[in-house]
């Protein structure tokens, strides 16, 4: 019985205050009136609510983009037909360090009006880490032009022509009288010893050598020698003469060095970091997306969080309003009033965080999709995201399926392949190195000869014997008792010219060959520099092995959060609206029974604060579920095939893609500009 009396005393209480509370209300605010009738009790505004952002299903259409490709400097300038092209510089241009002028079509009365896909081609065109990125593949390039003239190799591929071109004029003196004859006298005839004889020589020469390798380690030399000679020298058979030679030599490795793996191991090796330089860009652009899209969406979640604290507020100052007349009737203890002030200082300083977190989030998404983000028309700009929130569609995808894709397309992976790939053509060189070295080469060589030769026939008239001479020298020979002496003579002098073309033609015909065949043999004795380059070959090749694997590993634990982090998001978005929906039930109805007097403003202020924290955790959930899909693409490789992105594109630092802005041309019209 007692605790029934107890419940029934409590509801007729209840009862009381609510009929009591607006009488007295009325009471207070004007003077009892003589009649029956109640004065109404003033109006209050509606409270304001936050209305969430509505929400799309799916991703919005990505558009394709499709552009040239970029320089390729593993070409090198073609000799024909411009011969002096490969002795000019390369032509690199210079970077661009202005923004793309894409971003000024997107300003619309002082507001950068964003999309999504906006976003992304900004970052693409402008992102600064991109860019220097862009350069990883073109630098593996001109390396790839070094390893194909061989230059860091053990055979050059490029040939190469020497020439040798020279005059020269010498005039040597003789101390030998079977080289100059007589002596040379004077003009009386008496012998002049203090005058010397001297040898005058004339050279010309014009020596050319034409030098090449080739894959399989094959040498060859090709010599043409040509020289004119003439000398003042009675004793030569052609003066001046012409003499040329041709030689070819040929050597080949048959041990070490022979094979195309050894020769040409650094251009299979600069194919493959080539590739790898452009795995490595595609991992950057997919990062840069991924990061530009993380932050478009952070930035969505800034502002609208500033939309649901400016709502707090507004509900904040409407309650302090409220209160405050409360209080003036004399319906509402001051603390109320207090409580209700307290709560609209705090709301307010969280209306300037979360407006500060979204000029930050501005910023940080301003610096991502240009390169000069303090541009004139850049200043103090806001960015308004137009792109609404979407919920990502659903994917049935098993684990086991979803890391063998990720094996498929993930950069990382195709680096770690490369990588090994390369390994294992040095571990096939060096073991062909640690051969002997054994080369067989062969030589020919034609020479010819031509000139202008001299022949004179002397015919004596007059013999005297030497009476003087004895008739045996010391050494019992006979000696020249009857030569001959020249008293009168008739001479008959006949010049035969020839010139460069029979010296050719005799070389050419080989009436002078010379044939050469033979092997060189060097044996490293215990041979340790090429059994450490082949250790460490080896070793490398079997750490690329392991990081290959951990590579794998990598990519399956990343692709296992994403699953899992998509699946809790998805549960999260279904309760945190729920929660939101209760908590804003729950806010009006206590709203209500205050304007009843049934309940006070710290309930309230519970309440709004239970209702705000609600709001903020849909809000965040939705915006995390987006960002988990962005991650999940990441992880799976996808990044560039979900936005319809290919690497030429994004190599080339422009894409083809038209901004959401009425009156801009149609990026299929060909219209220029979008390049």
């Amino acid at each position: 019985m007692s605790g029934r009396f107890t419940h029934a005393a409590v509801a007729l209480f209840t009862v009381a205050s609510l009929i009591a509370s607006p009488l007295y209300a009325q009471d207070q605010q004007a003077p009892a009136s003589t009649t029956a009738q109640t004065p109404a009790q003033p109006q209050t505004p509606p409270t304001p609510v936050y209305q969430p952002p509505p929400s799309t299903s799916g991703p919005p259409p990505s558009p394709q983009r499709s552009l040239k490709f970029g320089p390729d400097y593993s070409k090198g300038e073609s000799w024909f037909p411009n011969v002096l092209a490969p002795y000019t510089e390369a032509h690199v241009p210079e970077p661009e360090l202005t923004n793309t002028p894409r971003i000024n079509q997107m300003i619309q009365d002082g507001k950068l009006m964003l999309s999504l896909e906006d976003a992304i081609s900004l970052g693409l065109e402008n992102n600064l880490a991109l860019a220097v990125e862009r350069y990883t593949p073109w630098l593996d390039e001109a390396q790839l032009l070094l390893a194909k003239s061989g230059a860091n190799g053990p055979v050059r591929f490029d040939p190469t022509l020497t020439s040798t071109l020279s005059l020269e004029q010498s005039t040597q003196p003789i101390n030998n009288p079977l080289f100059v004859g007589v002596v040379p006298t004077g003009s009386s005839g008496s012998p002049t010893a203090t005058v010397p004889v001297g040898i005058v020589n004339h050279t010309s020469t014009a020596n050319f050598q034409y030098a090449q390798g080739f894959g399989l380690g094959t040498q060859l030399q090709v010599t043409f020698d040509n020289s004119r000679n003439s000398t003042n020298l009675a004793f030569d058979l052609f003066n001046p003469y012409d003499q040329s030679s041709l030689t070819v030599e040929l050597t080949q490795p048959l041990l070490s060095g022979f094979g195309k793996i050894v020769n040409t191991r650094y251009i299979l090796e600069a194919k493959n970091t080539v590739k790898v330089g452009e795995s490595q860009f595609a991992q950057q652009v997919m990062t840069t997306i991924t990061q530009v899209a993380t932050d478009y969406w952070e930035l969505v979640y800034a502002r609208e969080y500033v939309k649901v604290e400016q709502v707090a507020v507004a509900a904040d100052q409407q309650l302090y309003e409220n209160n405050k007349k409360q209080l003036e009737i004399g319906t509402m203890a001051p603390l109320d009033v207090i409580t209700a002030q307290s709560q609209l200082a705090t709301d307010q300083q969280a209306l300037v965080q979360a407006q500060t977190n979204q000029l930050l989030d501005e910023t940080t998404l301003l610096v991502a999709i240009t390169k000069d983000a303090l541009a004139p028309q850049l200043k103090g700009i806001e960015i308004v995201p137009t792109t609404p929130i979407f919920t990502p569609q659903e994917e049935n995808i098993s684990l086991e399926d979803a890391v063998h894709e990720a094996w498929q397309k993930r950069p990382e992976l195709q680096q770690a392949d490369l990588n090994l790939k390369n390994a294992g053509i040095e571990v096939k060189a060096t073991k062909n190195l640690l051969l002997p070295q054994v080369n067989a080469f062969a030589e020919y060589q034609a020479a010819g000869l031509s000139g202008k030769e001299t022949s004179t026939t002397t015919t004596p008239t007059l013999y005297a014997a030497d009476l003087a001479a004895p008739i045996v020298d010391v050494g019992g020979m006979p000696s020249g008792l009857y030569q001959a002496e020249i008293a009168a003579a008739t001479t008959t002098t006949n010049i035969f010219r020839s010139g460069l073309g029979l010296d050719w033609q005799r070389m050419i015909d080989g009436d002078y060959p010379t044939f050469e065949a033979g092997f060189n043999i060097t044996l490293p004795i215990r041979n340790r520099a090429a059994e450490a380059n082949n250790a460490t070959a080896q070793l490398t090749q079997r750490e690329q092995q392991v990081e290959y694997l951990q590579t794998q590993s990598t990519i399956l634990l990343s692709v296992r959060q994403a699953l899992i982090t998509l699946e809790q998001d998805r549960a999260a978005i279904a309760a945190a609206q729920e929660a939101r929906i209760y908590a804003q039930q729950s806010y009006d109805d206590s709203v209500k029974q205050l304007e009843l007097g049934s309940t006070n403003a710290f309930t309230v202020v519970q309440k709004e604060q239970l209702l705000v924290a609600a709001e903020g955790v849909e809000l965040r959930d939705r915006i995390n579920l987006i960002e988990a899909e962005l991650t999940f693409n990441q992880a799976m490789g996808r990044t560039l095939d979900v936005h319809n992105i290919t690497l030429a594109d994004a190599k080339s630092g422009h894409v083809l893609q038209a901004p959401n802005i009425p009156g801009t041309p149609d990026p299929n019209s060909g219209v220029a500009g979008y390049r």
